[in-house]
């Protein structure tokens, strides 16, 4: 599929793999199970100018399009999945709805520490009651006559132990449900902000996700992003971006689960030959690589009409949906390929099926991307 690819990209495609095998893979295991946030690796993408690679240089990004994103996302997460989505909702969440919706100061004063890697962002929509369902949000904004005043609790938030700047969706409006509720930018020194359970997870340990705990922040109308009672587009179009590097996320998955089965079956013998001689693992392996591509160009289409501005509300849920699922089916075929071994922690395999699962849940799980499909085309 390199040949969908321009130049540029393929370099950077190189330079982020090369990354990735030198840097991230020798300790993504360690630091997965020990729950250690990568800040020696993500300092490094930072500098490498990955953290803002589809964001101009004006505001200190790498002047990139957003399929140089996406290849940077998938590249990163074949060699540690926490590594991806901590770039993701970074890059996807918090400085792509600050750049689209910020205002010129918001931009400037919040852009080039982001997208440098020198701050990191988080981003939180989900409450204890709102879920998919964020119109009942309980988190409130009430204006005091000259600042807002935030209170309430949020659930997983992506980077939220580590992140110095926090979008936050709260109500402005609570009879007008979606209709009434606003984001906001928010920094981790405000006074009355702070960070509450961190939770244990199945996968994707050297990510945190975090509650976020608001009694009484102060937060000036400078800070609120986008308009008055407008947080639902804010937070739905910032979805939108962030699925396809969800997608990314979990083809990097995918193709990590094919590359080792392809690998270890070359290796392992059984009845004096490599079991890769078996055609049960060679259908497998076949299976796996077919649904990796087609969900791969799925992704690339969304990326590429994200691009060039055009509506990819359903493209992006499609590769969502699609990629995470494959994911999935592609870990646990590699764990079927490694037989007894692809159960243990001695091979990656079975952190990818445990990091697989993630992605059919954040960002909308897999049944609100066919209701976002599906609504699409009975509309």
């Amino acid at each position: 599929m390199n040949y969908l690819l321009t130049e540029e990209q393929l370099m950077l495609k190189d330079l982020v793999a090369k990354f990735g095998k030198e840097k991230i893979a020798p300790v993504a295991s360690e630091n997965e199970r020990n729950h250690i946030f990568p800040a020696d690796i993500i300092s490094e993408a930072g500098e490498l100018g990955l953290m803002g690679v589809a964001f101009p240089t004006e505001y200190g990004g790498a002047g990139m399009d957003f399929v140089s994103y996406f290849l940077t996302v998938e590249e990163l997460s074949r060699w540690c999945a926490s590594t991806g989505v901590i770039v993701s909702a970074h890059s996807s969440l918090v400085c792509d709805p600050i750049y689209r919706f910020g205002t010129e100061e918001q931009k400037q004063k919040y852009l080039p520490d982001l997208l440098s890697g020198k701050k990191i962002g988080s981003f939180s929509l989900t409450e204890s009651g709102a879920g998919s369902d964020s119109g009942a949000t309980k988190t409130t904004a009430v204006f005091d006559g000259e600042n807002w005043v935030l209170n309430g609790s949020k659930l997983f938030a992506t980077n939220g132990k580590e992140a110095d700047v926090f979008i936050l969706i709260a109500s402005t409006e609570p009879s007008l449900k979606t209709k009434g509720v606003t984001a906001f930018i928010v920094d981790k020194d405000t006074p009355g902000y702070k960070i509450g359970k961190i939770e244990k997870k199945l996968g994707i340990k050297s990510s945190s996700t975090a509650e976020i705990i608001l009694e009484n922040v102060v937060v000036p109308p400078s800070n609120m992003l986008g308009e008055l009672n407008k947080g639902f587009k804010v937070a739905m179009t910032t979805l939108d971006g962030g699925r396809i590097g969800i997608a990314s996320q979990a083809l990097g998955i995918a193709r990590a689960a094919i590359e080792d089965s392809i690998k270890y079956s070359k290796e392992r013998f059984q009845f004096d030959q490599p079991i890769a001689n078996f055609q049960a693992i060679q259908w497998m392996i076949a299976d796996m690589w077919v649904r990796y591509e087609a969900a791969w160009l799925l992704t690339w289409r969304a990326a590429k009409m994200k691009q060039e501005g055009l509506d990819y509300n359903r493209e992006a849920a499609m590769a969502k949906l699609d990629a995470s699922e494959v994911a999935m089916f592609c870990a646990n075929r590699a764990i079927q390929i490694h037989g007894g071994y692809g159960y243990t922690e001695d091979f990656n395999v079975e952190r990818y099926y445990r990091d697989a699962k993630i992605c059919e849940i954040y960002e909308g799980t897999s049944e609100i991307q066919r209701l976002v499909i599906s609504r699409s085309l009975l509309k």
